[in-house]
Parts: structure tokens; C-alpha cells; sequence
């Protein structure tokens, strides 16, 4: 008598489907351990690894958003070497850096963000500094940012007509605010007796104080008296939710779009710009330092760079051709 064989996946579920059919039936059913598939063996191993850095991130201060990434880059890079942490090799560190800087193409930066977040995994919870010798960082890459003219500027504005939305525009370009800045922003954090805005716990975890624009300030009243936000000037859908970063995003590049802005612009694009066209005016680049959040000067400069009061002096010397 020729014997069937059946398989079927080693998952929870599945095992009990086919006990209740062996009931229907009748017959016999031997009870074996159920081990948890492949998928949910990785899932769970995921999960630990993680919450692993995630507590070790935030001890030492991280920011949400710097815990995220690098709890990523983590078990993304296991998940490239197919190995197990204790597996893992000096060259496996090697051969992912060059996957993601010549297959995936990725920028030096994030590369070099993806090594720190694999640094500390190894050597700060696993104590394993033998696998760390070595290893390169990519060259940062010299690039400057795109510029929006003032006029362009004007066009974007204008064309945003939700007035919580063009509010929001409105303060990231007048105070050079950073996205994630502007969504965390407190009705408290206006001071228009003194016109500055408060920049609580920016990036560095500083505080900071900004300028504040009267056309914004007048705008954001305007919203304010519409909107009657109580804490959270920009609230998101959600109750005691600020407004998400995405959102914005997407608020800007539609107002691009009906601008007919073709760029290829960001909504930081509006604070490289704020900088710029400080700078032109002729504001001293160390008040621009303290306006941005800057720790180092270094950083700053890359706008004296794109500023073009300095390029417009010089003549082409075609032009003393013809």
C-alpha cells in the first residue's frame, strides 16, 4: 500500500486546522511540539535586536529620530550578511558598506551613519571591538544646497490656500526652521512681544530663539483666531498629535507644483534659502550660526558658497569681447 505524505506550514495555525480535521474524521492525532517558522523565528529575532538598541540609543540621549535609523541600519545589515551576530566578520562590515556605496549608490553620509549605527551595536552591547578594526569612513561629499529665489519663494507662498498649511510655510522660511522643528512648535512658543520664536529641543536636543516675522505673526493669528489651537500650534489628526512631517512635505512640493517650480526643492529647501538670503542682505554669518541652530561655524559657510552678491561683481570677460 503506497503511503501519502502531506505537508503543510509548522505554524500555529495551521497545526490546529489540521487536528480539528483529524477530529471530523476520527483519527488519531499524535501531539508534536509546534516550532515557530522561519519567517516568525526572524521576526521575533528582529524584534529583540531592535528593542535592544532602541534602550541603549535612548540612554544615551539619542533623538527619536536618530534611534529609528540606526535601529534600522542595523537589522538591515544583518539581514544583508544572513548571519548571526556572533558570526558576523570584519569583511561582512566591509562588503555591506561597498553594497550600499556601489550597488545601492547611496551618499557617503548615509553610509557613514550606517557604520556608526553598526559601531555601536557591536562594540557597546555585544563588546565585540575585534570585528571593528579598520574600517573606513566614506569622504564626506562636498555638495551645496538649492537656492530658491526670493521671487520663487513669493510663488510658492502664495499659492498654498490653506491657511494652517501656508501659516506652517510661512515660519519655516521667515525663522529658518527645520520641518521637524516646525511640527513640534508650542502657541506658547511665539513671544511677539519681543518678535522671537522659540525653538525648544531642536536638533542637538538645544534650545534656541529665532526670529519672528510680523507678516508670519500676522498670519499665525489669523490661523490661531480660525483654528483656536490650544497647546500644539499645528495639532495633527489625531488628539495631542502635532501635524506629521510627511504632510508638510506633501504641502510643499503640491505648492511647487502650482507654482511651476521645477527645482528640485524640498521644504528644507526654504531654510537653506532663509540663510541665502540673510546672508545677501548683508547679516553677519555668525548671527545666521545662532539663528540656524549651527554648532559650528564650518557648517554655515557652505552658504557663502551659493550666496551670489559676491559672484554678481565680477565681470565675464566674454562680456568684454562683445
Amino acid at each position: 500500500m503506497m503511503k501519502k505524505i502531506l505537508k503543510i506550514s509548522n505554524t500555529p495555525r495551521s497545526i490546529s486546522g489540521l487536528k480539528a480535521s483529524f477530529r471530523e474524521e476520527g483519527l488519531p492525532f499524535d501531539e508534536v511540539p509546534v516550532l515557530p517558522d522561519e519567517k516568525e523565528q526572524k521576526d521575533v529575532f528582529t524584534a529583540k535586536i531592535e528593542k535592544e538598541m532602541e534602550e541603549h540609543l535612548k540612554l544615551k540621549g539619542y533623538s527619536p529620530k536618530t534611534v529609528k535609523a540606526y535601529k534600522h541600519n542595523v537589522t538591515r545589515f544583518l539581514d544583508y550578511a544572513c548571519k548571526s551576530p556572533e558570526m558576523i566578520i570584519n569583511q561582512d562590515i566591509r562588503n555591506y558598506m561597498l553594497f550600499l556605496l556601489e550597488t545601492q549608490k547611496c551618499s557617503h553620509s548615509y553610509a557613514n551613519q550606517v557604520l556608526s549605527a553598526i559601531k555601536i551595536y557591536f562594540k557597546e552591547l555585544l563588546n565585540r571591538s575585534d570585528i571593528l578594526y579598520n574600517l573606513p569612513r566614506a569622504k564626506k561629499e562636498s555638495t551645496l544646497p538649492e537656492i530658491l529665489s526670493k521671487e520663487e519663494v513669493a510663488r510658492i507662498l502664495k499659492s498654498v490656500r490653506n491657511i494652517k498649511h501656508r501659516a506652517i510655510l510661512y515660519l519655516v522660511y521667515s525663522s529658518g526652521l527645520r520641518v521637524g522643528e516646525v511640527v513640534r512648535l508650542k502657541v506658547n512658543d511665539l513671544d511677539q512681544d519681543r518678535m522671537l520664536l522659540r525653538v525648544e529641543q531642536g536638533k542637538g536636543r538645544k534650545d534656541r530663539y529665532t526670529l519672528l516675522s510680523q507678516v508670519a505673526v500676522d498670519l499665525v493669528n489669523k490661523y490661531i483666531e480660525r483654528e483656536e489651537p490650544e497647546v500644539r500650534l499645528f495639532p495633527g489628526g489625531k488628539e495631542d498629535h502635532f501635524i506629521t512631517e510627511r504632510t508638510v512635505q506633501k504641502v510643499f512640493r503640491d505648492a511647487c507644483d502650482r507654482a511651476g517650480i521645477r527645482k528640485d526643492v524640498s521644504v528644507h529647501t526654504l531654510r537653506h534659502s532663509f540663510a541665502t538670503h540673510l546672508l545677501e542682505s548683508g547679516t553677519d554669518i555668525r548671527y545666521i550660526q545662532e539663528l540656524l541652530g549651527h554648532s559650528s561655524s564650518k557648517t554655515t559657510e557652505i552658504y557663502t558658497h551659493v550666496s551670489n552678491n559676491s559672484i554678481r561683481k565680477i565681470r565675464s570677460p566674454l562680456d568684454d569681447i562683445f
